[in-house]
C-alpha cells in the first residue's frame, strides 16, 4: 500500500502546487512566448518544473527518508532546475540562452550519482553466472554517458503539449514495475512518485496547456529517469538486459536518433534547435496535437510491454 500512498501523495503535491507557480509566473512575466518554431499560439507560464521537482523530492522523503539515491536527485534535480530556470528566463525575454554552459553543467550533474554510489557498474553474462566488472573511471563514463543522454531526450521531446509529461509517466510506471520484479524497493518509490507527480502535472499540461515544464522540469525528468534506472535495472545488467532501460525510455531515443539523423543528413549542428522532430512530422502529416500526443504514448505503452516482457524472461 505504500506505493500507492506515495502516488496519491505526489499527485496531491503537484497538484495543489502548479496553480501557484503558474499564477507567480503570470505574475512576473515568467512565460513561452510564441515563435515559428512553437506550436502554441499565446505565451504560457514555464514555471511548472518546480511543482515536479518538489512533487518527486518531498514524496521520496517523506516515504522513505534520507538515502544516497534522494541526495543525488536532490542535489542533482536541484542544479538542474535552477540552470532551466535562468534558460527559461532567456526564453521569457525572447533570447536563446547559450549552449555551452548548459553542456557543461549537463556534464556536471551527470557526473553526482556516480559520486553518490550510483553507477552502471558492469556488465553480466546472459545467464548472469559471471560479470564484467567496470573500473571505476570507466563506471563514472558509461554512467555520466547514460545520465547526460536522458537529461538531453527528455529535453528535446517536450516540444508540445502533454507529451514529455504524458510519456514520462508511462516511463516511470514501467521502472516501477521492473525495479519490484528486480527487488529494489527504494527505487521502486521514486518510479511511482515521479509517476505521480508528472500525471499531476499533465492535468495542466494536456492540450489545450495551461503552463509549461520549461527546460528546468524536462531536464530534471530526464536525470531522474536516468538515475532511476541505473539503481533499479543497470547497475549489472545483462546484453539482453540493458534493452530493458532502453525501451523504458523508448520515445525519447526513437526522437534523438530520427532528429541527429535528419540533422546530418542537412548538414545541421546537432544542437541546433529545429522542427525535425517526430512530433513536428506527425502534425505536418495532418494530425493534430491531441492525435500526435496520443500516437506516442501508444508508441511508449508498447515499448514499456516490450521492457517487461524482456525482464521477465530473463527471471
Amino acid at each position: 500500500m505504500i506505493y500507492l500512498y506515495a502516488l496519491g501523495f505526489s499527485f496531491v503535491v503537484v497538484f495543489l502546487l502548479v496553480p501557484v507557480v503558474r499564477a507567480a509566473a503570470l505574475k512576473i512575466g515568467f512565460v513561452d512566448r510564441p515563435s515559428k518554431r512553437k506550436v502554441h499560439s499565446s505565451p504560457i507560464p514555464l514555471s511548472g518544473g518546480l511543482a515536479i521537482y518538489a512533487g518527486v523530492i518531498f514524496t521520496t522523503w517523506l516515504f522513505q527518508g534520507d538515502s544516497p539515491i534522494l541526495r543525488a536527485l536532490a542535489l542533482g534535480g536541484g542544479v538542474l532546475v535552477a540552470v532551466g530556470l535562468l534558460d527559461d528566463s532567456f526564453k521569457s525575454r525572447g533570447r536563446d540562452f547559450p549552449v555551452w554552459p548548459r553542456l557543461i553543467v549537463y556534464i556536471g550533474v551527470a557526473l553526482i550519482p556516480s559520486a553518490f554510489g550510483i553507477q552502471i557498474a558492469g556488465i553480466s553474462a546472459p545467464s548472469r553466472s559471471a560479470m564484467i566488472l567496470f573500473s571505476p573511471g570507466w563506471a563514472a563514463f558509461f554512467t555520466l554517458l547514460w545520465v547526460f543522454a536522458l537529461i538531453n531526450m527528455l529535453n528535446f521531446i517536450d516540444g508540445i503539449d502533454g507529451l514529455a509529461s504524458g510519456v514520462s509517466v508511462i516511463s516511470s510506471f514501467t521502472l516501477f514495475v521492473a525495479s519490484l520484479i528486480e527487488g529494489q524497493v527504494v527505487t521502486a518509490l521514486i518510479g511511482v512518485a515521479l509517476a505521480g507527480s508528472c500525471l499531476a502535472f499533465l492535468v495542466y499540461n494536456f492540450h489545450p496547456a495551461r503552463i509549461f515544464m520549461g527546460d528546468a522540469g524536462a531536464t530534471f525528468l530526464g536525470y531522474t529517469l536516468a538515475v532511476t534506472a541505473i539503481n533499479g535495472t543497470l547497475k549489472g545488467a545483462t546484453f539482453l538486459s540493458l534493452l530493458v532501460p532502453v525501451l523504458a525510455l523508448g520515445v525519447p531515443f526513437l526522437d534523438t536518433i530520427i532528429v541527429f539523423s535528419r540533422r546530418l543528413l542537412e548538414g545541421k549542428g546537432l544542437h541546433r534547435a529545429d522542427n525535425l522532430h517526430t512530433h513536428h512530422s506527425l502534425m505536418r502529416w495532418g494530425l493534430t496535437q491531441v492525435q500526435t500526443v496520443s500516437f506516442l504514448y501508444l508508441i511508449a505503452a508498447v515499448f514499456s510491454l516490450m521492457s517487461i516482457v524482456i525482464l521477465l524472461m530473463l527471471r
